[in-house]
């Protein structure tokens, strides 16, 4: 079993250049390779994949000019990647999976510098340091967190990405099947009902509030409204031909990562913990709905907090979370009506606005309506198995 692992290093000011240096090549690597097959459709030329560009760069473009001979001073496999995310992003194009591929744009766009293990002596990892290819021994912030390879376990692959000013790697390692070890669930079944009132509302009466509305979020979403503010008027500035200097509008710009990462890094966490709480109970099996989370996005007043839940976070860390403790996860069809069926007598109310929080039916059932939603979700019978 492949898992995951990321965590903050500390690398050396020679490391964070080759680092900086690298990932600028894989950028600019993915812009050409976007612009090159572009040229190439308006001339009526066919598409070249990643690997037929990777040969026509390194054998004809780049020998015709020396100058731009740095592409080949970073690491090739990280160059690689780069051309396999775009050719990547052509394909799910040319499938209708998503829009056209947009250039990467420096400080903006997430790159990252990739690096697999070819030999036995890479990608090893200590308590307090980890080997990457090219850059050699990197101290780790987070000791102990990644497995070592001394208890036997083996990176296959890995990246390492800048946010915010920080230095992240995040690396792919074997590990041992939980499923396994870990007895199989025996207990009920539970329902998750997501919402933006409530994050979520499990079946058995536990209800996890929305973190937006905790006064720490609101207190740092306020910062950002005011740092926001501050480096708009620097680019105005700069735009009259006051004296605003470039440099500013960085420590500005840094500010603003800032805070957006801070709010990311309580988000997650909040999910982690919600996603660990209700595992540890053992269900045998969880139910949750399939939501329309583009649909609801398009709602421009509702489109920042849905925006903000990470429904689709939530999902596929509760899918995998699922799998390792054998549980079976069920997804019920987002038509299917959860709010509107009485979970006592099993009618629909149909006239069953969004504003009525609480559920009332004619049968004398009284409940609140995210929670009847959610023993509804536990009782579907139609269902399937992600």
């Amino acid at each position: 079993m492949l898992k995951s692992f990321r965590t903050e290093i500390n690398p050396t000011p020679e490391q964070r250049i080759q680092i900086n240096k690298t990932i600028g090549t894989c950028r600019y690597i993915y812009n050409f390779y976007l612009s090159h097959n572009k040229e190439l459709f308006e001339n009526g030329k066919k598409f070249m994949t990643g690997k037929a560009f990777s040969v026509w760069l390194n054998n004809k473009y780049l020998p015709e000019h020396p100058e731009y001979a740095w592409i080949r001073d970073v690491s090739s496999k990280s160059v690689k990647k780069s051309m396999e995310n775009a050719c990547t992003a052509f394909q799910r194009f040319f499938r209708h999976q998503s829009d056209f591929p947009r250039f990467k744009k420096k400080g903006k766009s997430d790159v990252k510098m990739y690096f697999v293990r070819n030999n036995p002596k890479d990608c090893r990892c200590e308590r307090h340091r980890i080997n990457i290819p090219t850059l050699g021994w990197v101290r780790l912030k987070e000791k102990g967190y990644i497995p070592t390879t001394k208890d036997g376990y083996k990176i296959r692959s890995g990246t390492v990405s800048i946010s915010a000013g920080r230095y992240y790697v995040s690396v792919v390692i074997d590990m041992p099947d939980p499923a396994l070890s870990v007895q199989k669930p025996s207990g009920a079944g539970i329902g998750i009902d997501l919402g933006l009132k409530d994050f979520a509302v499990v079946s058995n009466g536990t209800v996890y509030r929305n973190i937006n509305k905790t006064a720490r979020i609101r207190k740092l979403e306020k910062q950002l409204r005011r740092a926001q503010r501050k480096l708009s008027r620097k680019y105005e500035n700069l735009k009259k031909g006051e004296s605003t200097q470039r440099a500013n509008i960085c420590k500005q710009k840094l500010k603003v990562q800032k805070l957006h990462q801070r709010m990311e890094q309580i988000r997650t966490n909040y999910i982690n913990t919600v996603i660990a709480e209700i595992v540890k109970t053992k269900p045998s099996y969880i139910v949750m709905e399939d939501l329309n989370v583009k649909g609801m996005m398009k709602n421009r007043h509702l489109s920042k907090a849905v925006a903000s839940q990470k429904f689709y976070e939530f999902r596929t860390k509760l899918k995998t979370k699922c799998a390792e403790y054998g549980i079976e996860l069920r997804v019920v069809d987002r038509w299917y009506p959860s709010s509107r069926i009485c979970h006592c007598c099993s009618c629909i109310k149909k006239d069953l606005k969004l504003s009525d929080r609480i559920y009332r039916c004619t049968c004398g059932y009284i409940e609140d309506r995210d929670l009847n939603a959610a023993r509804n979700l536990r009782d579907a019978e139609t269902y399937e198995v992600a």
